[in-house]
């Protein structure tokens, strides 16, 4: 029997990617959301798991196969309880992700899971034990013919090899993974993630949404738009007006002198009358992605901007990859979607570098100067699903099946057969 594609699943704390490898895009995009019967104080939010996963028929009967996921589970918001099995890039809830894997195999891909391999994401740092159940549910409950779980900075470097920038395939370099829910610093040596030197940014692009959404109500934008669709509003605004300038003092300047010229209008409808309202869309245009550059002009928490933060993981890794992660610093994540934001993140990491060479030049005297570090940030048409697309790269490459632990290897071995696995490109 000729082998099937195998499917890509990247669900991420916001929204969920899944479709078969070799494509370019994801077959369905959709919130990473389930609505049940059930009260939500009945999901289960601490350490202490769920009934066993992997027996998914076994449970209570019919009233566990009543349930939505995606925009049918927000739809639904009024009758069921929604909830989040994912939350900051972590399965939180292993009955509601499996019943959420379920039907996003059979109801929305239409797939025999029992012809197909996996492809799964898991984010940096992800506990072994986690792994080890999303292979019981998918062996036990799927019965799956093969399984590999790749850590989304990896993919995401893969699928940078698409840009007309990158030159040699390689898996060194730092990924910025920002998303809906949480943004991660990640440096990659050949394809291993160096654990010790990740950081994590508690902003994404939830964050900018909310950031936009004060803006206009203070500005009085608001009024005229229910309640009920503000967020969405302000979602659009960040997706469809948005930019990242590169310098915030001759912008206000730029909007103060011509705001006919730059102001911008959004138009929208009541999603439940139908009637019309209109909002004028203006400095949230640059304030919005400007929280990754000087994140004090949205709160007080958090004042580390994004450049300082790249060099700090940088500086964190080994001396010897260091060149490398400088030379291969790959976006991924649709919050760096933003026009400009490659170029602004680069400038602002070139100048914190210089200015560390130079201060090193000056304080030990040397005759000899310094030929400068390499500072290179890759954008690409692929970026929104760059870890998505990534896996659809590796599991189209012939060697994909020789990687991935098959059903027997799990009979033979367990779960723990998942606690390790080969990187593409690697020496085994």
């Amino acid at each position: 029997m000729a082998l099937l594609a195998p499917i890509i699943s990247d669900n991420g704390t916001g929204y969920s990617k899944i479709g078969f490898a070799g494509n370019s895009d994801p077959s369905f995009v959709f919130p990473t959301a389930i609505a049940t019967r059930e009260s939500p104080a009945s999901n289960s939010r601490g350490p202490s798991l769920p009934a066993k996963p992997g027996h998914l028929a076994t449970k209570r009967g019919i009233e566990d196969l009543d349930f939505y996921i995606g925009d049918e589970a927000l739809a639904n918001s009024k009758t069921y309880s929604v909830h989040y099995p994912i939350r900051h890039g972590m399965i939180d809830n292993w009955d509601h992700m499996e019943r959420y894997w379920e039907q996003s195999i059979f109801k929305y891909l239409r797939a025999e899971p029992e012809d197909h391999y996996f492809l799964l994401t898991e984010p940096p740092l992800n506990p072994p034990e986690n792994r080890e159940n999303t292979a019981e549910i998918f062996f036990e409950s799927f019965n799956i013919q093969g399984l590999y779980i790749a850590v989304q900075a990896v993919l995401a470097l893969a699928a940078s090899w698409s840009s007309n920038k990158v030159t040699d395939r390689t898996l060194t370099g730092t990924v910025i993974d920002s998303g809906d829910g949480v943004t991660h610093v990640i440096p990659c040596a050949e394809g291993y993630v160096i654990g010790s030197a990740i950081k994590h940014i508690p902003i994404a692009g939830r964050d900018i949404s909310q950031f936009v959404l004060n803006l206009l109500r203070e500005r009085g934008e608001m009024v005229t738009v229910p309640p009920e669709d503000q967020l969405r509003v302000a979602s659009k605004v960040k997706e469809n007006y948005s930019y990242v300038c590169q310098d915030i003092v001759k912008e206000f300047r730029k909007y103060d002198q011509d705001p006919m010229k730059y102001f911008a209008r959004y138009d929208g409808e009541h999603s439940v009358t139908g009637r019309k309202y209109s909002i004028d869309v203006g400095y949230e245009r640059f304030l919005a992605p400007e929280i990754f550059f000087n994140p004090e002009i949205a709160s007080s928490d958090f004042l580390t901007p994004l450049p300082e933060i790249v060099d700090g993981v940088i500086q964190a890794s080994p001396i010897d990859v260091r060149r490398g992660l400088y030379k291969n610093i790959v976006l991924s994540g649709g919050s760096t979607m933003f026009d400009h934001f490659g170029q602004r993140l680069k400038r602002d990491l070139k100048q914190l570098v210089d200015r560390r060479i130079e201060a090193s030049e000056a304080s030990s005297g040397s005759i000899i100067r310094s030929t400068g570090v390499d500072v290179n940030v890759i954008s690409h048409k692929r970026q929104r699903y760059a870890v998505w697309f990534g896996g659809s790269l590796l599991a189209s490459l012939p060697e994909f099946y020789s990687y991935c632990h098959t059903k027997a290897d799990y009979e033979e071995v367990g779960p723990s057969i998942c606690r390790r696995y080969a990187i593409f490109g690697s020496v085994n």
